[in-house]
């Protein structure tokens, strides 16, 4: 037989009858052993390394006189910081151990000056910034999915010869208060410091991974954590899928890439390498695709582009393309920042900030800024006020009849196109946008799709004169007037 016991006394401690508060003597053990382990910590802390015992061993000499020298770069230029740490580091006759820092983050900014302290208990005390592991974070470095391994923080001891220098390299750090990339360098003779970080500085722009990219700015640069830039591929396409009038064509060729195949000829000539050119023209006939053309075409181009919420950015665009020449800036929709004011709440439109910044560069930047705009009217006074910032404006019209039978050619892709009645197709589409004409040919092939009830077969869609015509009705058909509208339509065509 089992029998189990229960206190009746709701204040007795079960199987002892004592109160559950009154100390035993396993608490009493427990105790003594958390005194001792605090004891043990206390006096072997001063044994532990601190920066301060690192750098000044590693430098030979006393470190309060020496003087620290400190550059500064944007948060998204961290993996061209790490790229030139990288590349100093492999240079000959230089070794370095590289030390990581732990219980620096979820605080306010320091610097290689605070860590060098040997009292620190102004800086955070024992729970302050320590020698720890190595930290990294993985970023884009191309637009294949392409990363470097970028080091958080840390500190290099490096030796060159008899020559010392230590360095506190710190990324940018969403968490803390650090919204950009520096390196500060201390060094154990006057200049070394100086020297190292003008290398770097060199470096970075020597290894920078932006260089003849197509980059565009993520909206999260607005916040308050930084910055990233983001990597797009580089698709040339034909000029036989530009759809543009020769003389348009040939306007936007010269001021473009002619400039730019003959840049050291016209350096050489004393004749400027900066320009600025406005493509403007109702909506959807074909100004980004222009734009796709000619990025296409400038393999050798690092460019910007600012569309939608980065358009702010219009300053660290202004600086990319100065430090990677050639450059190309690409603003599409530049009258949406006609009115807008900047996000400080100043007095001075972003259209403004724009042109204060096209006419900031040099003469010789090989740099082009290519605006686009549905509104050209409301550009068209500041620019008038400030001449010279846009040498060229090139007007993208509707298609004529012979551009739209191209385009249907274009868009027809892959399917067989009945051709019997496209006279009168081409007829009934004046005034329509290049989108339209392609949206015609989409639908075509959907209601050929829908007609030939073959929905698992992999055969060309063959589209009819009458699955043309039967799309092209529903689409001047009056209940799609709003979507005529969106496709850039401009006046009704005859029915």
């Amino acid at each position: 037989m089992v029998t189990i016991s229960v206190s009746s006394h709701p204040g007795e401690h079960p199987g002892n009858g004592s109160r559950p508060d009154a100390p035993e003597l396993a608490d009493l053990r427990r105790y003594g052993r958390r005194l001792v382990r605090r004891f043990v910590a206390q006096a072997r802390a001063d044994e532990q390394p601190t920066f301060a015992s690192l750098v000044t061993e590693h430098l030979g000499v006393p470190t309060h006189d020496l003087p620290l020298v400190e550059e500064r770069w944007a948060p998204y230029e961290h993996v061209n910081v790490q790229a030139a740490v990288d590349a100093w580091l492999a240079e000959p006759g230089r070794i370095a151990d590289v030390v990581g820092l732990t219980n620096y983050r979820h605080r306010g900014p320091f610097g290689l000056g605070d860590l060098i302290r040997p009292d620190l208990s102004e800086f955070g005390g024992p729970h302050g910034p320590r020698p720890g592991n190595l930290s990294r974070v993985s970023l884009p470095i191309g637009p294949d999915g392409e990363k470097l391994q970028c080091l958080r923080a840390a500190v290099l001891l490096v030796s060159e010869g008899d020559d010392r220098i230590a360095l506190l390299y710190r990324g940018s750090d969403r968490e803390s208060e650090m919204y950009g990339v520096t390196v500060e360098a201390i060094a154990s003779r006057p200049g070394l410091a100086e020297q190292a970080t003008e290398r770097l500085r060199e470096l970075a722009d020597e290894h920078n991974v932006f260089r003849g990219q197509v980059l565009s700015f993520g909206q999260d640069m607005f916040g308050e954590r930084g910055s990233v830039l983001r990597f797009h591929k580089r698709q040339p396409m034909p000029k036989s899928d530009l759809i543009l009038p020769e003389a348009t064509f040939a306007d936007l060729r010269r001021q473009v890439i002619g400039v730019a195949l003959n840049r050291e000829r016209l350096r050489a000539s004393g004749q400027h390498l900066k320009r600025g050119l406005l493509l403007h023209g109702p909506p959807g006939v074909g100004k980004t695709h222009t734009v796709r053309y000619l990025v296409g075409e400038l393999d050798d181009t690092t460019v910007v582009e600012l569309t939608g919420d980065t358009l702010p950015a219009i300053k660290q665009a202004c600086s990319i393309a100065r430090s990677l020449q050639p450059a190309m800036i690409v603003v599409e929709d530049v009258d949406l920042i006609a009115e807008q004011r900047d996000r400080y709440g100043g007095e001075t439109p972003l259209l403004f900030t724009l042109l204060n910044e096209m006419d900031g560069l040099a003469e010789d930047s090989d740099v082009v800024f290519l605006l686009t705009t549905n509104r050209a009217d409301l550009l068209e006074p500041a620019l008038a006020a400030r001449p010279g910032r846009v040498d060229q404006a090139v007007h993208i019209d509707l298609p004529d009849r012979e551009a739209r039978l191209r385009l249907v050619r274009l868009y027809c892709g892959g399917l067989d196109l009945d051709t019997g009645r496209l006279d009168d197709v081409l007829d009934r589409t004046e005034g329509v946008t290049a989108s339209f004409l392609k949206e015609l040919l989409r639908r075509s092939a959907v209601v050929a799709g829908d007609r030939d009830g073959k929905s698992n077969s992999t055969d060309a869609l063959r589209v009819t004169a009458d699955d043309l015509d039967e799309a092209l009705a529903d689409l001047l058909d009056t209940r799609n007037q709003m979507t005529r509208a969106v496709l850039g339509f401009q006046t009704d065509a005859p029915g």
